[in-house]
């Protein structure tokens, strides 16, 4: 086998020495363009898993580079003058010459051909005369770019400016430092990768970053390399106390996301940062690269051919890759709004920051840091012995025990067509009081017949649908004293008149169908739904109408809390989305206009809601297609309903339009309720791929959210919230049992428990 690598960065050479320490007799060939000590940046940090996948898969470059290591255990946070400690991480790095060092000496040693100052033949040439091409060759691939119809990949520019810098002496722990200037903030991430020795104080990696209106507005934009460096030094007082930084061919660039459909192209294949990048700030660069060339030459190994081992490659790299990338966008995110976060109390702050990501949690950071975790509780009022998911919180004259709330689920399952709740609503809806959630919603409640998504769907239009969820209410209230429960009423607009969603999710019925209406006669899917009639002013004043009959009827059938459903497509929704709204009157254009309607729904319905009866509003912060809900949208969407007089904000997103692209992933849209609580200081209600409850905890306890709201783990387990308290050895107020489940309160053993201990070996 001939093998081209293009790019001499770790992963081009980590993977050239792989694939020739596998197997002698193949001819490997590395074209870098730059001298062998050409490089940019300063250090690189690598984590135990990588270096463990490095040990076994070549432990002559494990033991070289274990002997140029520095390692340390905690995270420095300075905010507003004071310094944080957060201990129990474990890194370790080394200057990035030094690794590419490492890797020279380990490629010659093996008899890689490494051919420096070179740049490499054309991709179509490489792949003609080799049988593998390995494009190692950065985010500025010109193999990838050659084969650009084929990889198909796709840049996103990110609203940051950042420059990497180096400090000499070493730091003694991964230090991030927040600066609040008049133009606006910048933050430092520093960690050392030299240690001080005799003669020498070591050496930090120091990066700046701030965003790129702040960058301009400072000057920076302005500057070369050494004024820059100059500047950055005095930014940063605690950690750099006067002392200078220096740059390596250092400039302010912005960060950029590649991604793409395909990794292989014939015989070519992309690897590290040809394929993918992932922000700097969960340190994963290098590390994704590292772990790339390990699976590709584990893979060549393996299958019995390259177009196996290449199909094979991507299946076991494309997922870890992009949770990689999910996380990375997460944090480079996070420190794009950085100043949204700049003015909460400094325990918080700093809790905020390390699980930025979503895979730092309360719970693995406890056992990190017990002591950091507890102080960050005790900042927040958290009691002793007391997940943050267990404490009460207040929305008017309701207090909530807890911070869960089983979310609005449609269920399709009316007793009949008329819309009336029957024994399935109060065994799943009781079900889930019992379960021990602070707040049980109710699926869309919709206010008329026309109103309905589906046949089978409930509604409170009807004496008798009243006196059928008092029934539930009244069972609530009396077997799960101290349990909410809300009603959230709406109206489907134009995704009404449909089969329930297990006979076809969005799929007319097949007969008796309903006329629709909407805010223009737009189909949900069109071809396939009916074309809804454009509302008319006397329309919108009978659909508000119904909305306030709706409410009075929900005050008298007991419910403690009302949430006026605009999100998901329904009607008031598609009032909020450019996509669904295309009215030329008073109701349509600009987003104060959109939202008029919608407001004027919201204030009818709380003027007749009980004053000390909270009312929230759902909202979908996104459309998840262009030329929808923008998050200037979003914000202005949630600070108008929180003027009118909404007591929480439950933020949701998409399902408005059928061509939606949503990024799913682990706690999917709890950034937007995020932004709107910490820009708009509404409270909010945080939803979305939430299945565990750490990550409740993580969420409340970062102040990202007040309440938390799931779904799926409640059909589950209707026993969830309980089942979160057992798990976590909490008995208390915010999660008792109910008397006849006491008995269950602990999980039952699973095996057997009384088998003879092993004797001691002598």
């Amino acid at each position: 086998m001939r093998v081209a690598v293009v790019g001499g960065g770790p992963g081009g050479l980590y993977a050239a020495a792989l694939l020739k320490r596998l197997d002698p007799s193949r001819t490997v060939t590395v074209y870098e363009r730059n001298a062998p000590d050409d490089t940019f940046g300063f250090g690189v940090v690598l984590s135990d898993e990588t270096l463990g996948g490095i040990e076994h898969a070549d432990p002559a470059v494990y033991a070289a580079l274990q002997r140029e290591f520095v390692r340390w255990d905690d995270i420095d946070i300075v905010h507003r003058g004071t310094t944080l400690t957060s201990g129990g991480h474990g890194f370790a790095a080394l200057g990035r010459r030094r690794l590419l060092a490492v890797l020279h000496d380990r490629c010659r040693e093996l008899g890689v051909e490494l051919r420096f100052r070179t740049e490499a033949p054309p991709a179509r040439e490489l792949a003609r005369v080799h049988d593998l091409v390995v494009a190692a060759d950065g985010v500025h691939s010109a193999t990838r770019e050659a084969h650009a119809d084929v990889f198909r990949p796709r840049t996103t520019t990110h609203r940051c400016r950042y420059i990497w810098l180096a400090a000499d002496f070493a730091l003694d722990a991964f230090r991030f430092e927040i600066a609040e200037t008049p133009h606006g903030v910048l933050q430092l991430h520093a960690y050392p990768y030299e240690s001080a020795r005799a003669g020498h104080q070591g050496a930090s990696t120091v990066i700046v970053e701030t965003r790129e209106e702040v960058w301009r507005a400072a000057g920076l934009d302005q500057l070369d390399e050494e004024e820059s460096a100059r500047q950055c030094a005095e930014l940063f007082p605690e950690t750099l106390a006067g002392r200078p930084l220096r740059g390596n061919k250092s400039q302010w660039i912005a960060f950029r996301t590649v991604v793409n459909e395909r990794w292989s192209h014939g015989n070519t294949v992309l690897l590290g940062d040809a394929a993918h990048t992932a922000h700097f700030s969960i340190g994963s660069g290098t590390k994704l690269a590292v772990e790339d060339a390990l699976a590709l030459a584990a893979c060549i190994e393996e299958q019995p051919g390259l177009p196996a081992a290449l199909k094979a490659y991507e299946a076991e790299r494309r997922p870890v890759v992009t949770s990689t990338q999910r996380a990375a966008r997460g944090s480079l995110e996070w420190f794009e709004d950085l100043a949204t976060y700049a003015a909460q109390p400094s325990r918080q702050f700093a809790f905020n920051l390390l699980t930025r990501s979503r895979r730092v949690t309360h719970d693995n950071l406890r056992l990190r840091d017990a002591g950091f975790v507890r102080a960050v509780e005790d900042e927040a009022g958290v009691p002793e012995d007391t997940p943050p998911m267990f404490t009460p919180f207040r929305l008017r004259g309701v207090e909530l025990r807890n911070r869960v709330v089983v979310s609005a689920m449609d269920m399709y399952s009316a007793a009949d067509e008329n819309g009336t709740p029957g024994d399935f609503h109060l065994v799943h809806l009781g079900a889930r009081a019992l379960g021990g959630a602070g707040l049980v919603m109710t699926e869309m409640v919709c206010v008329s017949p026309r109103g309905r998504i589906t046949p089978r769907c409930t509604g409170l239009w009807s004496r008798e649908q009243e006196q059928a969820w008092r029934r539930i209410t009244d069972f609530v209230h009396a077997q799960a004293p101290g349990t909410a429960i809300g009603v959230q009423l709406g109206h489907s607009g134009r995704k009404g008149s449909t089969r329930v969603m297990w006979e076809g999710i969005d799929q007319p019925l097949p007969q008796g169908n309903w006329p629709l209406v909407a805010p223009s006669p737009l189909p949900y899917r069109e071809g396939v739904n009916q074309v809804p009639d454009e509302l008319t002013a006397s329309q919108l004043d009978d659909i508000r109408q119904q909305f306030a009959e709706a409410a009075r009827r929900a005050d008298r059938a007991g419910f403690d809390l009302l949430e006026l459903h605009c999100a998901h497509g329904y009607l008031l929704s598609s009032f909020l989305s450019p996509l669904t709204n295309r009215r030329t009157d008073h109701n349509g254009g600009g987003i104060a206009a959109r939202l008029r309607f919608p407001l004027e729904v919201f204030d009818t319905v709380r003027e007749i809601w009980p004053h000390d009866k909270p009312m929230t509003v759902r909202i979908s912060a996104t459309d998840w297609a262009g030329g929808g809900i923008t998050p200037d949208d979003a914000l202005a969407v949630a600070e108008a309903f929180a003027q009118h007089g909404a007591d929480a904000l439950d933020v949701s997103t998409g399902q408005v339009v059928p061509d939606e692209q949503p990024d799913y992933g682990r706690s999917y849209q709890t950034p937007y309720a995020d932004r709107i609580r910490n820009t708009v200081g509404v409270p909010v209600i945080a939803v979305g791929s939430i299945s565990s409850w750490d990550d409740v905890n993580s969420l409340l306890l970062a102040g990202r959210a007040d309440l938390c709201a799931l779904g799926r783990p409640h059909l589950y387990d209707p026993n969830w919230t309980l089942h979160a308290a057992a798990e976590q050895d909490y008995e208390g107020p915010g999660a008792p049992w109910p008397q006849p489940y006491r008995a269950g309160s602990r999980r039952p053993p699973t095996g057997r428990t009384d088998a003879p201990k092993p004797r001691l070996a002598l």
